[in-house]
């Protein structure tokens, strides 16, 4: 009789325990706190309309601002992040299939026009032979740069999604690309005869789309978007931060805000 009292409590303990386990499952899978990567401009000013929309849910939303192209990725991989919202979709896509990291994407939020920027130049007639311009250098965005030269009339580009400067097929004005890494690219315009920027490190140097010589057409595919793990894409806290960040209110922020400089997406 002991050894089978002793058998039922040890099953007693043992469902006890796998109950306990569930439980923290649950919170995990509920969490209240959102952790979100985010480039200072536009993405962080965004996701502060989207504070007090989460609030309402029980939701509390913890920013952490990165600068580069690179960090929120492999930190959103590393699970330090619950999300990130900086990039668009192309560039997403070639970063995770390079990385072998498995992420993916929920919400289409905006599109930042790419456009050439000058000091030196008031129009795209005034464009001398030999001038430098300098474009991102990683591959998707490189690519983009280049179209938004192609369809200014300055190069012509072999068809593909992924080319560079080697799918230059005209060049009339022997104009000298240079790729750099896209944060430095304001910062170079002093140094370049003109630069093509995107449109978040653009509006933190005080470029004004009205000033650019060339603007990427509105219907481009790069809307930026919110990231997240493949595993977390359907929790319930991943939804609720994706419809903020598709809500009225954040439509209303960045068409008043940005006045097309930023695109609301949906």
């Amino acid at each position: 009789m002991k050894k089978i009292l002793s058998i039922l409590l040890s099953i007693v303990v043992i469902f006890a325990l796998g109950g306990c386990g569930s439980k923290k499952a649950a919170v995990v899978t509920d969490k209240k706190v959102i952790t979100v990567g985010a480039s200072p401009i536009p993405h962080k000013e965004i996701l502060e309309v989207v504070k007090p929309l989460l609030a309402k849910e029980g939701y509390t939303l913890k920013i952490v601002e990165f600068t580069d192209y690179v960090t929120p990725n492999t930190a959103l991989a590393e699970k330090q992040l619950d999300a990130n919202f900086f990039q668009h979709v192309p560039y997403l896509t070639e970063f995770s299939k390079e990385k072998g990291l498995d992420l993916t994407w929920t919400v289409k939020v905006h599109i930042e026009p790419m456009a050439l920027y000058s000091n030196k130049y008031k129009k795209l007639s005034d464009i001398k032979n030999g001038a430098s311009i300098a474009i991102p250098n990683d591959p998707t965005n490189g690519a983009r740069a280049l179209r938004v030269l192609e369809k200014a009339g300055l190069l012509k580009l072999k068809t593909g999604d992924l080319i560079s400067k080697l799918d230059i097929t005209s060049n009339p004005k022997n104009l000298k690309i240079t790729e750099l890494d896209a944060p430095q690219l304001p910062r170079i315009l002093k140094d370049m005869d003109a630069a093509v920027i995107n449109s978040n490190y653009a509006i933190e140097a005080k470029l004004k789309l009205t000033d650019a010589l060339a603007v990427e057409a509105k219907d481009s595919p790069y809307a930026n978007v919110l990231a997240v793990r493949k595993e977390d894409k359907d929790k319930p806290y991943i939804k609720a931060l994706s419809k903020a960040l598709t809500s009225l209110e954040v439509k209303k922020f960045i068409l008043e805000k940005y006045k097309g400089a930023v695109i609301p997406a949906f």
